[in-house]
C-alpha cells in the first residue's frame, strides 16, 4: 500500500512530534515553517557572542521517574544532554534582604520553611504532604485521551484519585488568598510571589523532588534542533522561510496549503501546528467552526504575554543563585504595567550560553497586548520604551549587584510583536488559553474541526495546561488517531 502524505503547518514542538511520529508510522511528511529555525516559541537567539535563551527554564520530565521522559526520549529531546537538576530552584528576597528558598527537596524545604516560621508548623507540613502526593503522579501518554475506553478512565481515577482531589480542592486559589492560612508575616508577605496559584505550586514541588524537573543545558533552540534532528533522521523534510496562508478544501476535505510565495502543495491531511485563531479565522476563512469555537476564540482569556529583557554582562556570578525575585521598594512601571518585584535568571550555570568569564541575565514581566500593539505602530516611539525599559532594569539590578551596570555589554528586550513576528501566536500568547475552571484538564479542544475531513490541529490552542509536554504529546496522539482512523497499530521507536 502506497505511504500516505500528511502537511504540518508549523516546526514548533507540537508540529515536529507530529512529524517525528507520522514518519516512525509509515507518513510521508512535511513540515512548514514561517522561520528560519525550529522549535517555535522554544528558540535561542545569539547577540553579540551571547546566547538568549526564549523559553525552557525548567522541563517536566527531564529524569526517568516521570513518564514524560519517555516522551523526550522518543522525539531525541534529551539524548546526549547533559541535565541540571538545581538543588536550589529560586530564591524570593523581600526589602530588608531576607530570603524564603525553595528547595528541590522536601525535606530540605521543610525544614527551612519551619525554622523560618515555626509558628506554621502544621501548615507547612500540610503543604509538604500535598507536595509528596503529587510527586507520586505520573501522567499516562501511553494511548490518546480521545481513544481512552471507559476501563481506562477507571484505571486511570483510581491510580491518580489522590491527585485529583488535589487538583480539584486547590487549582482555583491563588497564592494570595493561600497566603492568608500562615500565621507568619513573613511567609503571607512572600508567598504570593512565587507562582500564580496554589495547585501549579504543589505540583512544581512535587516534580522538583522527583528530579524531573531540570534544564537541558545548551537551552531551548537545541532542545529543539535534537527533536529536528530526529524527525530528518527519521526521513521527514522541514520548508523554512514557507509560511503558509490558506489550507486548501475541496469538498469539505482538506487537500494542501498555499503559501504566501503562491505555491501550492497537496497531501492526503492537514495537521495544523500553527496558532489556533490564524488557523481556523485565517487560513480556513472562519467557514468551520461553531458556536462552541466562537466562544473560546471570543470569551477565554490567553496566557498574558512577555516582556523578555537579556543582559550580557562581563563577569561570573559564581556561588549566586540561580534565580531570584526581588522585592523592590517603590513599584516601578515596565512597558505600561507596575510591577512590585524583579526576578532575574542568572545563566551561571550554562556556561555554553555566553563567552568564557561572562553570564547572561534574563528577565520577565507579563505584558499588556494592546500596549504595545499601539506603540508598535510608531517604530521610534517603540525602540525608545525598550530603551528605557533596559535602563530601568539595569538600574534594579545595580542596586542588587553592585558595580553590575558598568559591565553591561549587551541588552536585548524581546515584547509581544516580537513574538507575534516570529511565530504568528495570538497576542503574542506564550502559551494559549489561560487556566480557568473552564479551561483547566480535562477540557481539551477537539482536534478535528465541524464538517472539514482530512484536518487536525495540534498545539497549546487544543491541549490547555501550557508548556512544552502537552504541546509534545498533542503531536503523538494526533498521529494515534490518524493510525486508528487507517485502522493500523501505532508504533514508536527510540533513536
Amino acid at each position: 500500500m502506497e505511504e500516505k502524505s500528511i502537511i504540518i503547518i508549523g516546526a514548533g514542538i507540537a508540529g515536529l512530534s507530529a512529524g517525528c511520529y507520522g514518519q516512525m508510522n509509515g507518513y510521508r511528511t512535511h513540515i512548514f515553517e514561517m522561520h528560519n529555525l525550529p522549535g517555535g516559541l522554544c528558540t535561542s537567539w545569539n547577540r553579540k557572542g551571547y546566547t538568549i535563551d526564549g523559553c525552557i527554564g525548567w522541563l517536566m520530565g527531564s529524569g526517568p521517574s516521570f513518564n514524560y521522559y519517555k516522551l523526550w526520549q522518543e522525539l531525541g529531546a534529551l539524548q546526549g544532554k547533559h541535565i541540571i537538576d538545581h538543588e536550589e530552584f529560586l530564591r524570593v528576597v523581600d526589602n530588608e534582604g531576607k530570603a524564603l528558598i525553595i528547595y528541590s527537596d522536601l525535606d530540605k524545604l521543610e525544614r527551612h520553611l519551619k525554622e523560618l516560621a515555626s509558628e506554621d508548623t502544621d501548615e507547612i507540613s500540610k503543604l509538604i504532604q500535598l507536595a509528596r502526593i503529587c510527586s507520586t503522579f505520573n501522567p499516562p501518554i501511553k494511548k490518546a485521551p480521545e481513544l481512552m475506553g471507559l476501563v481506562d478512565l477507571i484505571a486511570f481515577l483510581f491510580k491518580a484519585r489522590p491527585f485529583l482531589k488535589i487538583n480539584s480542592r486547590y487549582r482555583n486559589i491563588t497564592l494570595q488568598d493561600y497566603a492568608k492560612k500562615f500565621r507568619s508575616p513573613f511567609l503571607r508577605k512572600m508567598f504570593p510571589f512565587l507562582l500564580v496559584d496554589v495547585f501549579s505550586l504543589i505540583m512544581m514541588l512535587g516534580v522538583l523532588h522527583k528530579k524531573s524537573a531540570g534544564y537541558p543545558e545548551g537551552g531551548s533552540l537545541e532542545f529543539s534542533r535534537g527533536i529536528e534532528r530526529r524527525y530528518l533522521n527519521l526521513g521527514g523534510t522541514i520548508h523554512y522561510r514557507s509560511p503558509v496562508v490558506e489550507i486548501i478544501v475541496e469538498n469539505n476535505r482538506a487537500t494542501g496549503v498555499k503559501l504566501l510565495d503562491g505555491s501550492i502543495h497537496r497531501s492526503d491531511m492537514i495537521i495544523s501546528a500553527a496558532d489556533g485563531r490564524t488557523t481556523i479565522f485565517d487560513m480556513l476563512g472562519g467557514k468551520y467552526i461553531n458556536s462552541k469555537i466562537q466562544d473560546y476564540y471570543d470569551n477565554f482569556p490567553v496566557f498574558p504575554p512577555k516582556i523578555l529583557i537579556s543582559l550580557g554582562v562581563n563577569r561570573t556570578f559564581d556561588g549566586f543563585p540561580h534565580w531570584v525575585i526581588f522585592l523592590l521598594d517603590t513599584p516601578v512601571v515596565i512597558g505600561g504595567q507596575e510591577q512590585t518585584s524583579l526576578g532575574v535568571e542568572i545563566y551561571n550555570f550554562d556556561h555554553t550560553l555566553a563567552p568564557h568569564g561572562k553570564t547572561i541575565l534574563r528577565i520577565l514581566f507579563d505584558a499588556d497586548y494592546t500596549y504595545w500593539y499601539n506603540l508598535k505602530q510608531d517604530p521610534g516611539r517603540y525602540k525608545m520604551e525598550k530603551e528605557k525599559i533596559a535602563e530601568t532594569v539595569i538600574s534594579l539590578l545595580d542596586k542588587c549587584y553592585p558595580g553590575l551596570a558598568a559591565l553591561v555589554e549587551m541588552f536585548d528586550i524581546a515584547t509581544p510583536m516580537t513574538w507575534v513576528r516570529y511565530t504568528g501566536n495570538w497576542k503574542g500568547s506564550y502559551q494559549g488559553w489561560q487556566l480557568t475552571e473552564k479551561t483547566m484538564p480535562p477540557f481539551r479542544m477537539s482536534k478535528k474541526l465541524p464538517g472539514l475531513e482530512s484536518f487536525y490541529m495540534v498545539g497549546q490552542w487544543v491541549e490547555p495546561g501550557g508548556g512544552l509536554p502537552p504541546a509534545a504529546l498533542s503531536g503523538r496522539n494526533v498521529i494515534q488517531l490518524i493510525c486508528k482512523q487507517d485502522k493500523k497499530p501505532f508504533k514508536t521507536t527510540l533513536p
